[in-house]
């Protein structure tokens, strides 16, 4: 193989879509932007549920009941089968985990979750276990500790 014989993938790259070259084209006269106003100027982006400036229906319509989402808690899952990388006898608590990766991301709570077999005796601190890790962390003599979580009290 030489240079000369490099070239991209099939489909890799594509021609430009040329506007205003002609009705025939099928992007011609308007090239692909509808009719007039808004939308047809450049650099005009409107965004999505905008109506012109009339109230928008999202707006409009009324909010009412209980949404479970709100109160939701949420963990990141960790699987037993993670946890190997761990040497002998190590306390995994949520630092540990965070600095190894496998816990990252918004969440602050984490779970663990008893996927795959666990090889290590470890004392693993965490904010909920399964039923089954904690049963295969304590049958390799390992202990389970919860974390407690502070929460916000409410005003009054």
């Amino acid at each position: 193989m030489r240079l000369h014989d490099l070239k991209p993938r099939p489909g890799a790259k594509h021609r430009r879509k040329r506007l205003g070259q002609g009705e025939s084209s099928g992007h011609g006269k308007t090239s692909g932007r509808g009719g007039k106003g808004q939308t047809a100027r450049s650099g005009s982006s409107i965004r999505i549920g905008f109506e012109g400036g009339q109230m928008p229906l999202i707006r409009r319509i009324p909010k009412r009941g209980f949404n479970n989402a709100r109160h939701t808690v949420r963990y990141v899952p960790v699987n037993l089968e993670s946890l190997n990388r761990f040497a002998d006898g190590t306390k995994v608590d949520v630092a540990a985990l965070q600095d190894a990766g496998l816990a990252n991301g918004p969440v602050k709570r984490i779970k663990i979750l008893g996927d795959g077999e666990l090889t290590r005796k470890l004392s693993v601190t965490a904010h909920a276990f399964s039923a089954s890790a904690k049963s295969k962390i304590e049958a390799k003599g390992g202990t389970c500790q919860i974390v407690a979580v502070k929460n916000a009290a409410p005003a009054a």
